[in-house]
């Protein structure tokens, strides 16, 4: 059951990334800079961190939802492979700036952003 569960979270959270990821994309109509990708990472850190912290300290999900929202959803709507990718292609290009924004700007945002979605939570649930 579990392996279902977090089967149907990796389908509904994969989908949620290609339609958000062109979507941001599409709006800063760049080619340059893989926003889509920076997006979603940015989002789905804050929300695994929101849901960690409520998980953890609160007792708010059981086994089986963590392991729907966390594992299936957030795992399959986070993009750390194609972060990894995309950082590559723009060193390969030649766009060393592009690829060093790329891969300190989500470093640092992304573990902000867990950190800012436990403080979230913690606060709205103290």
């Amino acid at each position: 059951m579990k392996l279902l569960v977090i089967g149907l979270g990796g389908f509904l959270g994969s989908t949620a990334r290609y339609i958000l990821g062109g979507v941001v994309q599409s709006l800063t109509r760049s080619i340059s800079f893989p926003y889509g990708t920076f997006a979603v990472n940015l989002i789905g850190c804050i929300l695994i961190g929101f849901f960690s912290q409520l998980s953890e300290t609160r007792g708010f999900l059981t086994d089986l939802s963590r392991a729907f929202i966390v594992i299936g959803i957030l795992g399959g709507f986070t993009t750390f492979s194609a972060f990894g990718n995309e950082s590559i292609n723009l060193l390969r290009s030649g766009e060393t700036n592009l690829a060093l924004a790329n891969i300190l700007g989500q470093v640092v945002l992304c573990l902000s952003g867990v950190w800012l979605g436990r403080v979230l939570a913690y606060s709205i649930w103290r």
